[in-house]
């Protein structure tokens, strides 16, 4: 397809993002919600469906529901119900999931994205949040394929995840592109990680992407047929996958051929989507209020109280680290990207650490660390005081840049003061200039070969010289002074 065939479409996307909310028990019953037990050893009667059982709300996921959906500038419902989505599969051990359909907990939110545009510049738009609900998740069916179960013509079927509870929340149709729509998973990610209310972990399925997908010739305001894509594991999938979807749709019009409302799955090896069934309706599930769950009803009082609970969230944490510490766009993207180092960042500005000078070592040197040794900036020992520290005795000019990064592993490993440890090891900065002078000499000596070159015009050595006597002197030498002095001694 070319380029010039695809301006002439519009792409209309919406996503349905399914958090699994962050309590010790599932959502009617007090079995745990913990990652990784064996099959079928976390479930009850009322998380199986059993005859007779009666499920009772668990307050903490209508907690959580409501300060997520303040979070995202929603509407509380003062007066909320569940409800009875009917559909048979072996994974639903009911034959229904308890759900939100007419009366969610929240409606009519928005949620702004900051995305880069062709200079490097960010600029936001804002997404609408139609409703979010809350609801129960369905068991996991493990196939023969996908487990390796050599020889079998079954699939297994696991219910721990029955009862888990969801928090749903459904975007407008506002999104764009496949770049709109990963950022804007990845902010609401941001947003329910702060919040404390979802780990956000798409490997363990705690946090599942659905996209809704269609397209349209430009100035067309009705919108073409849809389609749902399901299997996205990451943001790149999600991303990859929306672009494809969309360039199948428009090779499909231009080709005359019907698009037709199914389900399709991601398929990551081979770099498509693929057709898993046809797409139900609301009418094919047969909703009505669940008899069993009284409806839920808030005072302005419980909403207000929980309002005042929520955290400084990353949009306005961006905003202030720019506007009142001066710090680039990408610098408080960085930051800003994880509750935790958010806030070492901020300990550490707090103890008295130039706010762009720490910013500096937390997203270079510091995540690199945390990287290669795979750790979390809060386990580490090095705590916000001491990475100040450090900060401080590099701007005093006690110690050089590079002493200071020799230092940097050994501090984050085992913590200490950066002060005692450069005195207990003599490793101060020298800015003598008799001391420079003679060091700088003993350099020169040593390379006679480079000085007559540099004397014959390669000057770009400048940086070899200098980099010798910092070597030579273990990175005590005073930058400044020493460049100064080097100069000096190259034109003689």
């Amino acid at each position: 397809m070319s380029a010039t065939v695809a301006t002439r479409y519009e792409t209309i996307i919406g996503l349905e993002i399914h958090c699994q909310l962050k309590t010790a028990s599932k959502i009617f019953c007090g079995c745990s919600t913990a990652f990784g037990a064996p099959p079928n050893t976390q479930v009850c009667p009322v998380c199986l469906g059993h005859p007779g059982v009666l499920p009772v709300l668990n307050e903490q996921v209508l907690v959580f529901a409501v300060k997520t959906a303040l979070a995202l500038n929603c509407t509380i419902a003062p007066y909320s119900k569940f409800d009875r989505k009917q559909y048979f599969y072996p994974d639903l051990p009911k034959n229904y999931q308890i759900s939100q359909y007419d009366l969610p907990i929240a409606t009519n939110g928005w949620l702004e994205i900051e995305l880069p545009d062709a200079q490097g510049n960010f600029y936001r738009k804002r997404v609408t949040i139609q409703r979010l609900h809350m609801e129960e998740d369905a068991g996991k069916l493990v196939h023969a394929g996908a487990e390796r179960l050599s020889g079998s013509d079954y699939s297994l079927v696991d219910f721990n995840r029955a009862g888990v509870p969801l928090c749903e929340i459904v975007s407008g149709p506002d999104l764009r592109s496949g770049a709109e729509a990963a950022e804007y998973a990845q902010e609401l990610r941001r947003i329910v990680r702060y919040l404390g209310v979802c780990d956000g972990n798409m490997q363990e399925g705690s946090l599942r992407c659905d996209v809704n997908i269609s397209v349209r010739p430009v100035g067309e305001t009705r919108f073409g047929t849809k389609v749902e894509i399901k299997n996205l594991n990451s943001f790149n999938a999600l991303q990859r996958a929306i672009d494809y979807e969309a360039k199948r749709q428009i090779t499909a019009l231009e080709k005359g051929e019907p698009i037709v409302q199914e389900t399709r799955l991601w398929d990551e090896v081979g770099q498509r989507t693929v057709s898993m069934r046809s797409k139900e309706g609301a009418s094919d599930y047969r909703y009505f209020p669940e008899p069993d769950l009284p409806p839920i009803q808030l005072t302005p009082e419980q909403i207000e109280r929980w309002r005042q609970e929520l955290p400084e969230l990353p949009a306005a944490k961006r905003r202030r680290y720019e506007e009142e510490l001066h710090l680039s766009a990408y610098d408080a993207r960085v930051l800003t990207d994880e509750r935790s180092m958010a806030e070492y960042f901020e300990a550490t500005v707090a103890a008295g650490a130039d706010p762009k000078l720490a910013a500096n070592w937390l997203t270079g040197d510091v995540t690199a660390w945390l990287k290669a040794q795979k750790q979390d900036i809060r386990t580490v020992a090095c705590r916000p005081h001491q990475l100040a520290e450090l900060i401080g005795l590099i701007q005093a000019g006690t110690i050089s840049g590079k002493i200071a990064k020799d230092l940097l592993p050994e501090l984050l490993a085992q913590g200490g003061s950066p002060k005692a440890l450069v005195e207990a090891r003599g490793l101060t900065q020298v800015s003598d200039p008799d001391i420079l002078s003679a060091w700088i000499d003993e350099v020169l000596a040593a390379h006679p070969q480079e000085l007559s070159q540099y004397r014959a015009g390669k000057t770009k050595l400048f940086g070899f010289f200098v980099g010798k006597v910092m070597q030579h002197t273990n990175g005590r030498a005073d930058p400044k002074r020493t460049n100064e002095l080097l100069k000096q001694k190259l034109a003689e």
